[in-house]
């Protein structure tokens, strides 16, 4: 034998493909501007995605675009993750002690929050359970948050 087993099959990406990773960070208000500061949002590419979409109603007619918004989309929320943590460090350093403390304790309370309603959500059955799921546990992920005040007010 040549090695040669025949015709690679090509994967063909779905919208559902988009929901592999986790979701996108959700960014504390008061750290948005200066985290989202320069950060390519996709939003044009999203932009094409959709038109595609549009035009063509289904996805195999759009592979270039669902595969470039997916690398940027990886990306963008890499980078936004690395610049929450960097800023919640920051602040921890220069806020007050019992600030940091009382903003750890409430970053807390939030962790413990999302963990109740992950345990709730793997009862739910079906394509919503999934999509409940997948949502808490990439936000319960990047509550990483009060570690780094924590680590912050130790220097």
């Amino acid at each position: 034998m040549d090695g040669d087993d025949g015709p690679m099959e090509e994967t063909i990406l779905v919208g559902d493909d988009l929901m592999l990773g986790p979701p996108s960070p959700l960014i504390p208000p008061d750290i948005a501007s200066h985290v989202l500061e320069g950060v390519e949002l996709c939003d044009g590419i999203l932009k094409k995605l959709f038109l595609c979409l549009q035009v063509h109603d289904i996805e195999p007619f759009c592979q270039d675009e669902l595969g470039l918004y997916r690398r940027c989309a990886e990306e963008r929320d890499k980078e936004l993750r690395g610049r929450i943590q960097e800023s919640e460090r920051k602040l921890g350093q220069l806020m007050p002690e019992e600030h940091a403390k009382e903003r750890a304790v409430q970053l807390q309370s939030e962790v413990t929050l999302l963990e109740r309603r992950l345990i709730l959500a793997s009862g739910i059955q079906g394509m919503e359970g999934f999509r409940q799921r997948w949502s808490l546990h990439g936000r319960l992920q990047d509550t990483k948050r009060p570690e780094n005040l924590q680590n912050a007010q130790g220097h």
